[in-house]
């Protein structure tokens, strides 16, 4: 019996769980920076950013924070909400998301530098935090 609910619970959380590739990144607003040439360093961080493991198909919750140096483009951060926002019902290992969402800023904004730090809150004892950056350290 246990067997049995564990599958349907599975079968209802994939069915749930939308694919990575679903995530537009077109919803990234990229406004120019009026200061384009000069040293700046942005940082941004949200405490509500979540998506869903695609093993368990249970909730990660986390911080993430992302500090970057714009070159001659900054992202608008009304669409940037709606872009993590996204990520809600994705299912992605949290070591993927974090270049995913590199990968898409950098290509918006195409900074001088970016770096993403993601904390993923404790669940079953154990927590974690990923980092990537651009350039690749």
């Amino acid at each position: 019996m246990k067997d049995e609910q564990e599958s349907v619970a599975r079968a209802r959380f994939a069915a749930e769980r939308r694919d990575p590739a679903t995530v537009d990144p077109g919803l990234l607003d990229p406004v120019p920076f009026d200061y384009a040439g000069r040293s700046i360093g942005i940082v941004i961080e949200t405490e509500e950013f979540t998506h869903i493991c695609p093993m368990t198909g249970l909730p990660d919750f986390g911080h993430i924070r992302i500090e970057y140096e714009p070159d001659a483009l900054i992202v608008e951060l009304k669409s940037l909400k709606y872009y993590l926002t996204q990520y809600r019902n994705v299912g992605i290992f949290y070591e993927h998301v974090v270049l995913h969402v590199l990968d898409h800023l950098v290509a918006a904004t195409r900074p001088r530098r970016m770096r993403i730090d993601y904390t993923v809150r404790p669940r079953g004892g154990i927590g974690s935090t990923v980092s990537a950056s651009y350039p690749q350290d």
